[in-house]
This record gives C-alpha cells, sequence and structure tokens, in this order.
C-alpha cells in the first residue's frame, strides 16, 4: 500500500482566536470612557488569564518526558505487551508437541517371580519355579503416529499464526488509542481558546452593560456560556486520562502515567484501492484466514486417523525366566518366551464408528467457520475503507468550507453586537458552532486514521516495529 505522509499545522485553525481578541479589544475601546482605563483593564485581563493558560498548558503536558510518538509506541506495546507474551510463549510450547506426537510409547520393563510354592518359598523345591524379567513394546498400527504428529504440527502452525493477529490487533488497539488521546488533545486546545475568547465577550458585554449599551442578560448569557466551556474542558480531561489509561495498559505501563504526544500527528493518507483487491489481500496473508485453513487440514487428519482406528494395534514382548538347581543340586534350564498381543475393535458400531461420525461433523464445521470469517473480513474491510472515505471527505470539507465560513459568521455578529443589531444570543450560537466544527474537523480527521488502522489490521499488515 502506498502511503504520502506528511504533518498538519493546526494552528492555522485557531487564528479566530486572535482576530476576535483584536475584534473585542476594539469594542472595549469604543465602550469604556477612557484610554487610560481600558489599558488598564487589559492589562488586568492580561495578567489574570496568564496563570489560568499556564495551567491548562501544563493539564496537556504533565510530564518532562519527550513527546510519545505514534512509532514510539508501537514499539513498546509489540515489544512489552504481557498478553502478546503470554501468546508467543504458548505458541513456542506447542513447537515442541509434534515430537512427543510421532514417537512410539515408551516399553514397559517388568520383574517377576513365578510358580513360587507358598507353603515354603524356596525356589528349589518346584521345577516350575523361575525369576523373570521381560521388556513389551505398543506397536500403532502403521499411520497413526505419522497422523499424529502431523495434527499436532498443524496446531503449532495455528499457534503461530495467533501470534501474528495478536501482533496486529495489539498494534491496531494502539493506534486507536493513541488518535484517540490525539483527537481529545485537539478539542481541550480548541475549549481552552473558545474558553478564552468567550471570556473576552463576558468583558465586552459588562463594558457594554455599564456604558448603558447593552441589556444585563447579555452578561449573564456570556457567563452561563463560559461555564459550560468549563464543564466541557473537565468532560475532555476525564476522557483523556482514561484513554491515557488504555494506552499505557497496552504498553504495560502504569495507568497512572501521564501520557504527552506530540503536537503533530504523523498522518497518512494512503492510495485508495478497490475493496476486491484489499479483499484478497487479505485471504492471502490475514492470519484469521491462515488459522481456518489450518483447522480444516488438522480436522482433515483427525478424519484419516479415525478411520484408521478401526484397525488393531499391535504389542510385541518378551522375556527371559531363571530357574534355579533343584534341592539335590541338579540344574536345571532356563525358559524365553515371546508374545504378540493386538486390541479386537469389537464394539466398532458404537466406538470407532462413532468416532469417524464425530470427526466429519468437525470437518464441516471447520469448513463452514472459514466461510464465516471470509464473510466477516469481507464487510470489516468494506467497513473501514468506506468510514476512511467519508471521513476524508468531511475533513476536507470541514476545512475548505465549513470552518472558515463559520470564521466569517463569528466576525460578522462580533460587528452586528457592537452595533446593537444583533443580539447575544445568536453571537453565542455562532460561537458555539464554530467550536463544534472544529471539533468535528479534529474528530473526523482522528477517524480517518483510526479507519485506516483498522483497515490494516483486517487486510493482515503485520507492524514492522518488532524490534
Amino acid at each position: 500500500m502506498l502511503l504520502l505522509d506528511f504533518f498538519f499545522d493546526p494552528e492555522g485553525l485557531l487564528s479566530l482566536r486572535e482576530t476576535t481578541m483584536r475584534r473585542i479589544q476594539t469594542d472595549l475601546s469604543c465602550l469604556l470612557p477612557s484610554p487610560a482605563y481600558t489599558r488598564m483593564m487589559l492589562g488586568l485581563l492580561c495578567f489574570a488569564m496568564s496563570p489560568t493558560l499556564t495551567a491548562e498548558h501544563h493539564d496537556l503536558s504533565p510530564s518532562s518526558s519527550p513527546p510519545l510518538t505514534l512509532e514510539t509506541a508501537l514499539h513498546f506495546a509489540l515489544q512489552d505487551n504481557p498478553g502478546l507474551q503470554e501468546i508467543k510463549a504458548r505458541a513456542e510450547a506447542s513447537t515442541h508437541v509434534p515430537s512427543q506426537e510421532g514417537s512410539l510409547p515408551d516399553p514397559e520393563l517388568s520383574f517377576g517371580a513365578l510358580n513360587l510354592p507358598s507353603n515354603t518359598f524356596n525356589l528349589h523345591q518346584e521345577d516350575m519355579t523361575m525369576m523373570a524379567i521381560g521388556i513389551s513394546q505398543q506397536l500403532p498400527f502403521p499411520g497413526k503416529l505419522g497422523l499424529k504428529e502431523k495434527i499436532s504440527s498443524i496446531l503449532s502452525d495455528i499457534q503461530a499464526a495467533t501470534v501474528e493477529d495478536a501482533r496486529i490487533q495489539l498494534a491496531r488497539n494502539v493506534k486507536v488509542a493513541w488518535w484517540r488521546i490525539f483527537y481529545l488533545d485537539r478539542a481541550a486546545e480548541i475549549v481552552s481558546q473558545s474558553q478564552g475568547s468567550i471570556e473576552e465577550v463576558v468583558k465586552l458585554a459588562m463594558a457594554s452593560y455599564r456604558a448603558g449599551g447593552s441589556p444585563q442578560q447579555d452578561v449573564l448569557l456570556a457567563q452561563m456560556e463560559n461555564s459550560k466551556y468549563k464543564e466541557r474542558r473537565l468532560e475532555i480531561l476525564n476522557m483523556r486520562h482514561i484513554e491515557a489509561a488504555r494506552l499505557n495498559a497496552l504498553l504495560n505501563l502504569p495507568g497512572n502515567r501521564p501520557v504527552t504526544l506530540p503536537h503533530e500527528g504523523h498522518i497518512i493518507k494512503p492510495e485508495v484501492k478497490d475493496d476486491r483487491v484489499l479483499f484478497e489481500t487479505a485471504d492471502a496473508a490475514q492470519p484469521r484466514i491462515t488459522q481456518k485453513r489450518k483447522n480444516i487440514e488438522a480436522a482433515q487428519s483427525r478424519l484419516e486417523l479415525a478411520e484408521k482406528e478401526f484397525w488393531p494395534d499391535l504389542k510385541f514382548g518378551t522375556g527371559y525366566a531363571f530357574r534355579q538347581s533343584t534341592t539335590a543340586g541338579t540344574p536345571r534350564s532356563d525358559f524365553v518366551d515371546f508374545q504378540l498381543s493386538i486390541n479386537l475393535p469389537l464394539y466398532a458400531a458404537q466406538k470407532q464408528s462413532k468416532g469417524v461420525d464425530q470427526r466429519q461433523s468437525e470437518l464441516l464445521k471447520e469448513e463452514f467457520a472459514l466461510q464465516d470469517e471470509l464473510r466477516r473480513l469481507d464487510a470489516e474491510i468494506t467497513e473501514s475503507l468506506v468510514t476512511y472515505q467519508h471521513a476524508n471527505e468531511r475533513f476536507e470539507l470541514y476545512k475548505s468550507e465549513i470552518v472558515p465560513q463559520a470564521k466569517q459568521t463569528v466576525d460578522v455578529l462580533l460587528l452586528s453586537y457592537r452595533s446593537g443589531q444583533t443580539d447575544m444570543t445568536s453571537l453565542l450560537r455562532a460561537f458555539t458552532q464554530l467550536f463544534e466544527y472544529e471539533v468535528l474537523y479534529w474528530e473526523n480527521l482522528t477517524q480517518g486514521q483510526q479507519a485506516l488502522a483498522t483497515l490494516a489490521a483486517a487486510i493482515g499488515e503485520v507492524p514492522a516495529h518488532e524490534q
């Protein structure tokens, strides 16, 4: 997938604040009784706002550590996430199973005393009394061990595919969480800037009220709107703390560890391919599809093994018996014996046949599971692709049309309020709409990047931050 990287500068979106500040300062100079009083009030206002803005910036950057880039977050997650390490250890353990399943059962060594008289326990009394040693080995019917080893090897491959899927899903979750925090940081900045502008509107309304140009309700409405922005900021910071804790968990870090992101996001705009091409890529590379196909292969081998259960296993044994000389001292010869036994499938109708039926049903189940996974994957790819395309279109719309128009509306209403041609309600509504549009601008940008992360996981794109 061809990716075009660029860095986005958000300062242009917030330029309205400087314009608003200059406009309101002009309004204050017209309404206040003297220039000296105006300079004094503006100086006090700047002094009062400085610690507030500093505190807000401190909240967004609570740590002196370097900003956590997306690439760094992926590196830490893929290296340290305990859930991923658990799956890796499980896959590593499964690699040691095939050789065990393909080996013969351990031979059995036996010792015994045969025909020992119970009245005297004398080894020389009876001719048939002897001490015996033997060894036996069970031999499964040819082909059974090979099938068991093959099944275990397939299961080990499934575990390896599980590791790849876990890495892909972990990378997706890290990207989604990172971009969510990035969006909340931008929303918090917009809230802070909007709150500063509303505070200036409060000052403008109070000055106009003192000069007799505006009713008291304008001041109250502006103050209420200012309180709403404070509440929104607290809500955004609360959501950010929650998302930061989730991201820390993915990185195997304490939940309360401060997370500081860079101010500029590493945004990607890929060359959009047809969903059929993406589906073909996923069909060949997606670990979940590999797992389903391996499950079918394992089910077929289990069916073959179940069919071989009709054939008996063999057990071969040999022994050697030592006899003592008679009581009169006459020597007696030792004995040697050989044994061959097989198990008889007398209950094949209730046992082996049912086992074959079971394995056939399991094979059918795995085939349906593959079809279901393919359809689910197809829907996931289409959904992610559509989400990205629409989010990107809305992003460009907000950037080129809606946000600039909202800025112009605020400028016009500020002039109209100054001349008494509009009311405070209309002015505050314009500020609110501008705030919502700027937040939606960043939200659509974030949704597009999150959709790309989901799309990359759906097509089986392996993250390249393992080391």
